[in-house]
């Protein structure tokens, strides 16, 4: 099995989570008592929430690369950025490393053309939602016609991520509300709803929807396993 090299902290909430998918799933393939060969750098969120918020994407983009860099170093054979936000400097990560970058997008992309979705609705930090390395991404290289919540929404769904869900913090009005806005993007076409941010399935899950949910980082990290069992 390679060695996945997982940069997280983004938040630590969803860093475990990755962590716990990957070891069940490769267990699950391998058998007991299995578990995946990994290297977590995990990053200070508070500094990278707040070159986000002052629009310091580049230096933000160094500090991962740095921490790719340090997990390569290690011994990392593939690299997952446990973000989906943090795509948007994926490019500053990739230049500065020589081993396979699984994409968030394209594990999510797959998924969604397996289910034969191509209308989908798309929750996530306001920077995902708005900005075209997220959304531009699923419709060039994947064919998805990506459907966003109208701007009060998009507000709501970026202040339970970051003044909830980065913590750890799952709360029952918050699903209750999240859980209305995935039907007001379905009223509105969607055949299915990508939870981009990768603490929103701390939150919602299949069982709570009537339309397929496509979790990002339970996508992520099999797409991670898939690969380092190659």
């Amino acid at each position: 099995m390679k060695t996945i090299g997982l940069i997280g902290g983004m938040s630590w909430a969803s860093t475990v989570e990755y962590y716990r998918i990957i070891n069940e799933e490769t267990m699950a393939r391998l058998g007991k008592p299995h578990s995946a060969k990994s290297l977590i750098y995990s990053v200070d969120f508070a500094e990278i929430e707040a070159l986000q918020r002052a629009g310091r994407w580049e230096e933000a983009g160094r500090i991962l690369a740095d921490a790719a860099g340090r997990l390569e170093a290690g011994g990392a054979d593939l690299l997952v950025l446990c973000t989906n936000t943090m795509h948007k400097i994926a490019d500053t990560i990739t230049q500065r490393v020589n081993i396979p970058f699984i994409h968030i997008v394209d594990a999510t992309g797959a998924a969604l053309r397996a289910a034969g979705i191509t209308r989908v609705g798309l929750l996530a930090t306001r920077f995902t939602m708005e900005e075209d390395f997220y959304v531009g991404r699923l419709t060039k290289l994947h064919g998805i016609d990506v459907r966003v919540p109208d701007r009060p929404d998009r507000d709501v769904v970026h202040r339970i991520i970051y003044e909830e869900l980065v913590f750890n913090d799952a709360r029952a009005g918050s699903k209750l509300q999240f859980l209305a806005i995935v039907h007001r993007v379905v009223e509105h076409g969607a055949q299915g709803v990508i939870l981009g941010c990768t603490e929103i399935g701390l939150l919602l899950k299949q069982q709570d929807c009537f339309v397929p949910l496509f979790d990002t980082t339970r996508l992520h990290a099999v797409a991670a396993v898939d690969l380092a069992l190659q």
